[in-house]
């Protein structure tokens, strides 16, 4: 099993991931930590919690945008 430490909104992380992982899980928390600090620049601390919400709503918000997206390139 994989592990990758990362870190988001100053704080560390240690994860597990399926062996051979480790790169895309990298990448991965990198985007997701792009998202928190731009949150964070935008509306300052406000919370892990609400901090971490936000860029969780924004992340599911574009994918359904891609999903959109797609299915009408599809249908």
């Amino acid at each position: 099993m994989g592990h990758v430490t990362v870190k988001l909104n100053s704080r560390t992380y240690r994860l597990h991931c399926a062996d051979e992982q480790e790169e895309r899980l990298k990448l991965v928390a990198d985007y997701v930590g792009e998202k928190i600090s731009g949150l964070v620049k935008e509306y300052g601390q406000v919370g892990e919690d609400r901090i971490l919400a936000m860029a969780a709503l924004m992340i599911a918000d574009e994918l359904f945008d891609t999903r959109e997206k797609l299915d009408k390139t599809v249908s």
